[in-house]
């Protein structure tokens, strides 16, 4: 049992060291024998397919920024229902949400065009939600790093979203 336990510790201790050197780039073919069967693991190779799931996965940043963050209703005095990303998305009967094929149902955000139409952020609000919010550009108006979120009415807007500086993550880049 000690020497099962030793083993496991060896091999974790050397995995770590090689997710160590990966992200410093010095990257150097670690293998282990395993005991097992005459058995040859090549960490490295472990190492780089872990590194290539976690940049992979959709919830993983791609990139941060930080912004105001106020919100608006579908019924603003110079809002007319249909989004500058997807106009044929009828928004005026207080829909805030949108089903994305990846990430499901989602909040509504307009942003600037540094974020191309597409773009999943997440950021956390408290006063909306106890969960991070999870969104999709799909409307303009707003400027730099800023976002605005659409909320069911103004009404909402203004008693729950109000402006407030926030750090959001870019979940994914446009539609692809």
């Amino acid at each position: 049992m000690k020497k099962h336990l030793l083993t496991a510790t060896k091999s974790i201790f050397i995995v770590v060291m090689v997710l160590v050197a990966n992200f410093n780039s010095r990257v150097e073919e670690i293998s282990l024998e395993t005991g097992v069967n005459n058995r040859v693991v090549n960490l490295t190779t472990m190492a780089l397919k872990l590194d290539n799931e976690i940049k992979n996965d959709i919830y993983s940043a791609k990139d941060t920024y930080t912004g105001s963050l106020t919100g608006y209703g579908a019924n603003c005095a110079l809002c007319t229902g249909k989004l500058a990303c997807k106009s044929d998305y009828y928004v005026m009967d207080g829909t805030d949400t949108y089903q994305d094929e990846i990430y499901g149902t989602v909040k509504i955000v307009a942003s600037s065009r540094n974020l191309p139409c597409g773009t999943v952020i997440r950021f956390n609000a408290s006063s909306i939600s106890s969960d991070p919010i999870v969104a999709i550009v799909l409307d303009r108006g707003v400027l730099g790093s800023d976002i605005d979120l659409l909320t069911p009415s103004e009404e909402y807007a203004y008693n729950y979203v109000g402006r407030k500086t926030i750090t959001y993550d870019v979940l994914r880049q446009g539609w692809n």
